[in-house]
């Protein structure tokens, strides 16, 4: 079929806008993840004298650095709409946050639409793939304290003993709040047919939607926040507890992030934006931690309801476009998110005046030098 003046218009418009969406990504890489690295190098001496002064500009920073990916999205049409419980009434307790993964994008929508939440970007640790190290944002990841897991079975029991000591040490001396995990261990299309072989034999629910999650990683996080009055195990970091006077962790927040027809956006398309303009929708359920159960047995029945759940909510939303409502009420209410392009505006501002200025600077020691 002959390609018609429009449609090669369109085409070469859209590799135009791709090319040049490419390279803005790739400049604001170039100045804000080292400028973020700088500001720190710098401020090490505030760090040994007031740690926690240290860690909340640190946040700052790294809230500034998620709300960059986050515009590349925004500025492409690439929105959020939010149903279900609103977590901004817990944005300022502890939280773990399990959520539903199908692809690269899935970071990248939950980078926006918490953007919104208070104090919560800044304060919470990612738990995520160690393929995550090695990217261009790997440096800010390792900085910042989150996790990297390696899968598979032949390293499951070292990671989970790497994951406890991990929150033991960094969780509350940085004043983290929500812990982000990804239970399924993987994206949709790569583990689908392995969860649903384990489900048949097992006599266990049939998904289509998302992967039956796995235990692990869920249960050494409860083990190690819970406060120890509500589940009786102890909390970890103990001398951080008493200092910081935290209550532990109070709540598990489900997310689950649905995209019409079904169709993810990956991050190569959160960059280039030569897809259309999406609505991505997340669904919250917000569940107190003295509601789940401790014992290994029940705790992954919890969390098998959990997904079931989710299979139902997707189910619901592929059939619909919406998300059904809450218990006790008669229509599911949505909630529109949004960033205001004003403050996108000015962060990605800083981040190139910060590149400028590193630059002069090591310009005039270069010179003093030589």
């Amino acid at each position: 079929m002959a390609v018609t003046l429009e449609q090669a218009r369109r085409v070469g418009y859209t590799c135009l806008k791709a090319l040049l969406r490419f390279a803005f990504m790739v400049a604001n890489n170039l100045v804000a993840i080292p400028s973020y690295v700088l500001y720190l190098i710098v401020l090490q001496p505030l760090r040994l004298l007031d740690s926690k002064s240290f860690w909340y500009i640190e946040g700052v920073l790294f809230k500034w650095l998620l709300a960059m990916v986050a515009s590349w999205g925004w500025w492409a049409g690439y929105t959020v709409v939010e149903w279900g419980d609103d977590v901004k009434a817990v944005s300022e307790d502890e939280a773990i946050v399990l959520v539903n993964h199908q692809a690269t994008g899935d970071v990248c929508t939950l980078m926006m639409c918490l953007q919104d939440k208070g104090t919560v970007v800044r304060q919470m640790m990612w738990l995520m793939d160690h393929i995550f190290k090695y990217t261009n944002f790997g440096i800010v990841s390792l900085i910042h304290g989150d996790f990297f897991i390696r899968q598979g079975r032949a390293h499951r029991d070292h990671q989970l003993v790497l994951l406890k000591e991990h929150l033991e040490k960094y969780y509350r001396s940085r004043n983290r709040k929500w812990i982000v995990l990804f239970p399924e261990g993987g994206f949709l299309r790569k583990r689908r047919e392995t969860s649903q072989a384990f489900a048949k034999k097992n006599n266990l629910p049939f998904l289509k939607h998302v992967t039956l999650p796995r235990l692990g990683a869920t249960q050494v996080i409860l083990k190690t926040l819970v406060a120890p009055q509500e589940n009786g195990t102890p909390a970890g970091g103990d001398a951080v507890i008493k200092e910081s006077k935290s209550k532990g962790l109070q709540w598990v927040i489900d997310t689950t992030i649905a995209y019409p027809k079904g169709e993810p956006i990956d991050i190569q398309t959160w960059i280039l934006g030569y897809r259309q303009p999406t609505v991505t929708h997340v669904h919250y359920r917000i569940f107190p931690v003295k509601d789940v159960p401790a014992e290994p047995e029940a705790l992954t029945h919890w969390l098998y309801q959990r997904f079931i759940e989710k299979e139902d909510l997707l189910t619901h939303f592929y059939e619909t476009g919406a998300f059904p409502p809450l218990q006790g009420q008669t229509k599911a209410i949505s909630r529109e998110m949004t960033l205001s392009n004003l403050w996108l505006v000015g962060i990605q501002s800083l981040a190139f005046l910060s590149g400028g200025m590193w630059y002069c600077i090591f310009q005039y020691f270069y010179h003093c030098l030589f």
